[in-house]
């Protein structure tokens, strides 16, 4: 059970609606599956709502980042996922694992990423951005060869919006994990609560 209690749509305040009405209505796709059966928001867009006035803030960001990059959506979703991962977070990963097949990533390096293991790509930019993810969360930090790879791939807009995604998807799984947030009903975690 999550620890935050649900926010329903009857009990938003007036700051609180701002963020119910911009998930609900944003590019993130129908509004059905974003609402839990308990009529609250599902993934981290409940824990927004109970700090409404970063939490539209921080619901905004994360729609730009998904859906106004530049950076092609199997490399944005590799780099999300192998934040999820690391952080172990079963909702990022129960969200954006499905994506990032979908968008052209191999189930072989998914798995791989899955169980801590380094992958292996069939494309070298793929290889790039798993790179770049990793070395910003092994140390927060990138060298120059990571970075001219990545670069070579992405050009430094690319670069950026990457770095981005990792901050802001590190953001996510803390949220996630710090309140527990379940899956929805009949999904299995990866990794147990309170792993580390």
């Amino acid at each position: 059970m999550t620890r935050l209690p649900f926010i329903t749509d009857d009990e938003l305040d007036p700051d609180q609606r701002v963020v119910w009405d911009g998930v609900t209505n944003g590019l993130r796709g129908p509004s059905d599956r974003l609402i839990t059966s308990e009529g609250g928001l599902a993934g981290p867009f409940n824990a927004a709502l109970h700090a409404a006035t970063t939490g539209r803030h921080v619901t905004a960001l994360g729609e730009a980042l998904r859906f106004h990059s530049d950076v092609e959506a199997r490399l944005l979703e590799l780099a999300i996922c192998t934040t999820g991962a690391h952080w172990r977070s079963n909702f990022e990963w129960f969200a954006h694992r499905p994506l990032a097949e979908k968008a052209g990533i191999e189930t072989a390096a998914l798995d791989a990423i899955e169980c801590g293991d380094a992958p292996d790509f069939a494309h070298d930019d793929e290889a790039a951005v798993y790179a770049l993810t990793r070395a910003l969360l092994d140390d927060g930090r990138m060298d120059d060869e990571t970075y001219a790879r990545a670069a070579g791939h992405l050009g430094d807009r690319g670069v950026v919006e990457i770095v981005q995604a990792v901050g802001y998807y590190c953001l996510i799984s803390f949220t996630l994990n710090a309140f527990e947030v379940d899956l929805p009903p009949g999904n299995e975690p990866v990794w147990p609560y309170g792993a580390s």
